[in-house]
């Protein structure tokens, strides 16, 4: 089975708290603070990879979460980092957050890494907190939470040559001829459910991949059938064969039928039809093809479209397409980078992230936001330091005018993710 879109949930691993330690030793009672820090979290990483040809594996195994990293221990000793979480997709895998529809990472190499989830950052130890006038800090910080996302996965076939047209006209016939490829052929539309791809070998140092691109009909750009899962698997093609059926046995003419595949192009991607096309007219072994040939060339040829004449289940004139195909390629430029109408995924830093205040029963205030509910994560709240800090955070961020804003009065209560206190100035 063919799976190109998949969701997934991620988690990075959070980081491990630091310890409250102090050295002990023979004839040594009071030693100073020796707390380790805790290990960072493992992150989340997903890799390209030419081994994995399709997404179905996420239709199994849907949870990836990294390992979180160890606490701290005595005698200065950290803990160790928790394990990455490696996801393979195929090559041309676009992630995205699924809340946002914003692109995550854009996977176009085999063995290219990307980062989705940084694991939180380990806890200090007390160590770090004695100073001249606290020698004896019973303190230590608490290991950072990582984040945690529904990403979705889309596979968007890349490779050189797209072979197009309507169902039956011979697009998975001429694969079969000119590459390793064996697809399955029979006489009817839609035998093609899926890409199927192949490697030309052309000449030494010329190999070029060729997909067989399924689906496409009228109507395929505004979803007809499965026009959109199929259309997605033509933005990373550089060269398009486009194969018709000369002798209009499927019926239809055939300038009209290649002008409507075009149309589709174009109100999927107008930058589709900026690239190089080829038109091969198939079926030119059934007498009734010639006129139509000749139609075709006189109709395309000057507006810069290349025609040849070809039987791809007898093999004549393959040899020609696939010149064509490979000169194109050579002028083609190596490093282009197929424009995006997406827009790609940014986190927020926990200092901008916004907050909420909802009062409740006149003297009850709840303050939510992903950046306050963080702080309280990793920071301990039990220890005066600590408390003095969180309390400084709560100020510098604003929350403690907006809730002066609100009409807060001492002793009235203030929640915040867990946490319950009395206000007082």
């Amino acid at each position: 089975m063919f799976v190109d879109r998949a969701k997934v949930h991620i988690k990075g691993g959070n980081g491990g708290n630091g310890a409250v330690s102090f050295y002990r030793a023979k004839y040594i009672s009071h030693g100073g603070p020796d707390g380790g820090d805790g290990g960072k979290g493992g992150d989340v990483i997903v890799e390209g990879s030419s081994s994995v040809s399709t997404l179905i594996d996420f239709r199994f195994k849907k949870h990836f979460v990294a390992e979180n990293g160890t606490d701290g221990g005595k005698r200065n000793c950290t803990g160790p980092d928790g394990k990455s979480v490696i996801i393979k997709v195929p090559v041309g895998t676009v992630i995205r957050e699924a809340q946002s529809g914003k692109v995550m990472a854009d996977i176009t190499k085999e063995g290219e890494r990307k980062v989705l989830i940084k694991g939180g950052k380990g806890g200090r130890g007390n160590q770090h907190f004695a100073t001249p006038t606290r020698q004896v800090p019973r303190y230590a910080e608490k290991g950072r939470p990582s984040k945690e996302y529904d990403i979705i996965l889309e596979l968007k076939t890349i490779a050189d040559v797209g072979i197009i047209g309507f169902p039956n006209v011979g697009k998975s016939t001429l694969l079969s001829m000119v590459t390793n490829a064996n697809p399955k052929i029979a006489d009817y539309h839609f035998t093609t459910l899926a890409p199927n791809l192949g490697v030309v070998q052309y000449k030494k140092g010329e190999n070029f991949v060729m997909a067989d691109i399924p689906g496409l009909v009228e109507g395929a750009s505004e979803g007809v059938g499965l026009g959109h899962e199929f259309l997605r698997h033509v933005e990373r093609t550089k060269v398009f064969i486009h194969v018709v059926d000369a002798a209009a046995i499927e019926g239809g003419d055939p300038i009209e039928n290649i002008n409507k595949i075009n149309a589709e192009l174009e109100a999927y991607k107008p930058e589709l039809l900026k690239r190089p096309q080829i038109i091969a007219a198939n079926k030119t072994d059934i007498p009734e093809a010639a006129e139509n040939v000749e139609r075709i060339k006189a109709h395309f040829e000057p507006l810069g479209y290349e025609v040849y004449p070809i039987s791809a289940a007898s093999n004549k004139g393959l040899d020609k397409i696939i010149e064509a195909a490979a000169r194109m390629l050579r002028d083609y430029p190596q490093d282009i980078v197929f424009e995006e109408d997406f827009e790609e995924y940014e986190e927020v830093k926990v200092d901008n992230e916004p907050f909420k205040i909802e009062v409740y029963d006149g003297n009850y205030y709840v303050v939510t936001g992903v950046g306050v509910e963080k702080m309280i994560g990793y920071t301990n709240i039990d220890t005066e330091k600590g408390f003095a800090f969180f309390q400084k955070y709560l100020r510098e961020k604003g929350i403690i005018d907006a809730l002066e804003e609100k009409g807060i009065k001492e002793g009235d209560t203030v929640k915040i993710y867990d946490l319950e206190f009395e206000y007082f100035k």
